[in-house]
């Protein structure tokens, strides 16, 4: 969790915001995973989410749902990705990021989850489908290990997200759009106005922007509004077409190094 607290606090120091990168562990197969999170480093990612492929996904568009078929189809596991996790953390300090639905993490246990995932050198955990009731449990067990990040929506009351972001910890994640995940040729009329309001709510908890985001004028916009942005399906869908091949790692360094590019101009 460590990690990444400094690297938000960094960034704020130099006055520049966090690029984090989200591609599903597994994709094309693990050892790729290694390769393409280098590539993801190297052009500019602050942070990596590694997704956890499930077969029940309730937030993920096709594009991800694709990838998580494509790494469950090669007997991906969450006791694989951690394993795979201890190799990354071998070769960066990058903070690493689990995200992934609840059932996966409860049926490997909680206990056992929070262990394993901090001596591989995991920095937190996103769990989209866990109430803020219900993660009760998993948040007294992560206390000072991992971050356990909250999201938070553009229809949860001012009142809800203010107890939402004072129970989360590492970033709060806002979720630009109603819907599920996947990269749109436009976002919400209203949103940087919406990421003003919750800026003020999220206090000093560093709020992330993620859903839709996949172009560098959008990463522009958005990163004025917020400490972070995020984007997954862009970069999935590159690995999709390509795999880990030479020139798909080229295409994938491209386009971080475009978003790294426009959000340094902000």
């Amino acid at each position: 969790m460590q990690r990444l607290k400094n690297s938000f606090a960094e960034l704020k120091k130099q006055g520049r915001k966090a690029l984090i990168t989200f591609i599903t562990a597994g994709d094309p197969d693990l050892d790729a995973t290694c390769d393409l999170v280098d590539t993801l480093v190297e052009a500019g990612a602050d942070i990596i989410e590694l997704g956890i492929p499930f077969s029940d996904p309730l937030a993920d568009g096709p594009t991800i749902q694709a990838a998580s078929t494509r790494a469950l189809a090669r007997g991906t596991t969450l006791k694989k990705i951690i394993a795979t996790v201890k190799k990354i953390r071998r070769r960066t300090e990058v903070p690493l990021v689990l995200m992934s639905y609840y059932n996966p993490l409860y049926h490997y246990g909680l206990e056992k989850l929070v262990r394993d995932a901090t001596e591989a050198g995991v920095d937190g955990l996103i769990v989209p489908d866990l109430p803020l009731e219900e993660s009760v449990e998993l948040r007294r067990l992560a206390a000072e290990k991992l971050a356990v990040i909250p999201l938070v929506a553009p229809t949860t009351p001012a009142s809800r997200l203010a107890e939402i972001a004072a129970a989360g910890s590492g970033f709060l994640y806002y979720v630009t759009v109603t819907g599920i995940t996947g990269a749109r040729t436009a976002l919400p009329e209203k949103l940087s106005h919406s990421l003003d309001q919750v800026k003020k709510i999220a206090g000093d908890l560093p709020l992330a922007a993620g859903f839709g985001i996949s172009t560098p004028e959008q990463a522009r916009t958005v990163g004025y509004h917020t400490d972070a942005i995020i984007v997954g399906s862009a970069l999935v869908e590159i690995i999709a077409r390509q795999g880990a091949s030479t020139t798909g790692r080229e295409e994938l360094s491209g386009r971080v190094k475009a978003l790294r590019q426009a959000l340094d101009a902000v």
